[in-house]
């Protein structure tokens, strides 16, 4: 069950490690692949069961998939062999949404239950997964975001994490976490300031605004606005017409990220400043929390088929 009451920490969970090594495709329930050896990118697709959000089984197949290009240099298994990836790709299968960010229903139980180390783990997971794009898995990957849907809190973050962000016209983008009396953690200020600079990164944090992709381009946050279903399209001739400088493209990148490091020790603060901050939050926060959760329920309730309503009536009862 991925939203659940139950009293176990999540710390505990994600230290069950879910496969070997080698981890078979076959048991990826909530992320796709597909690789085109002509431009030798691979896409990546989340998606999620119930909420769109980062619920644990995703986070721990992402964190796979991120850490088997990692460890083999930007290398991918491709039917029987191994293949590199020049350009990676993340996108949702969902329709209009990338992703709404993290999982409310299991902050609201470890909030309540003061697990810290629940917290802290997610937040870590998560941080490793964007430090593995910020990096470009340490092979000078390009990566690319295609954003097709709204991406809020952890969603919009995660888009940050990548070189390039292609969002299609009239997407959604925020960080609606001040609502909560909380702020996104797991890169959006270090994301933000460097592109924006870190008084209208603050603003936009502190607003709780939801952005077009159009708004977002005008202050340099989106690199690229594609028509509506044509993202894809986009992508691929953006890789198209750079291919034959990709030498150039990579060193470009690469220098960026000297000129602007942005280290795995600087996410990871921030993240237990998340934690900390998390476990402050008050009574009316948590209801805020809850009506979120329940809004977000309600308008996904087609890909509830593995969930229950009972979370969700606990959730309301502890907040109440």
């Amino acid at each position: 069950m991925l939203m659940t009451t139950e009293k176990v920490s999540y710390a505990k969970r994600l230290s069950d490690s879910p496969a070997s090594p080698v981890w078979p495709r076959r048991m990826m329930q909530q992320v796709d692949v597909s690789y085109d050896p002509r431009m030798r990118v691979l896409w990546t697709y989340m998606k999620p069961i119930g909420v769109p959000c980062f619920n644990q089984n995703m986070i721990e197949e992402l964190h796979h998939l991120f850490s088997e290009l990692h460890s083999h240099q930007g290398h991918t298994v491709c039917g029987h062999e191994w293949v590199a990836v020049d350009y990676s790709v993340i996108a949702s299968r969902r329709e209009s949404v990338f992703n709404l960010g993290g999982d409310l229903m299991l902050f609201l139980n470890l909030i309540r239950e003061k697990d810290r180390e629940g917290l802290l783990n997610y937040a870590m997971y998560c941080i490793d997964g964007i430090y593995s794009r910020v990096r470009g898995y340490d092979a000078s990957t390009v990566t690319i975001s295609l954003v097709q849907g709204d991406a809020l809190g952890g969603g919009f973050e995660f888009a940050l994490a990548s070189d390039v962000i292609v969002a299609e016209a009239g997407t959604r983008l925020g960080f609606p976490e001040i609502l909560f009396n909380l702020f996104p953690g797991m890169g959006a200020y270090s994301f933000l300031a460097r592109r924006i600079g870190p008084r209208d990164a603050e603003t936009m944090l502190l607003s709780g605004n939801i952005y077009t992709a159009e708004k977002l381009a005008e202050l340099g946050v989106v690199d690229i606005v594609a028509p509506v279903g044509e993202g894809e399209r986009y992508v691929e001739n953006w890789i198209r017409k750079r291919h034959h400088q990709l030498n150039g493209l990579r060193t470009i990148y690469d220098c960026r990220k000297h000129v602007w490091p942005i280290s795995h020790q600087e996410l990871s603060d921030i993240a237990v400043m998340w934690v900390d901050a998390a476990l402050k939050i008050q009574d009316k926060d948590l209801r805020m929390m809850t009506r979120l959760l329940k809004a977000q329920t309600v308008q996904h309730a087609h890909y509830r088929y593995m969930q229950s309503a009972q979370p969700i009536e606990e959730a309301e009862r502890i907040a109440a």
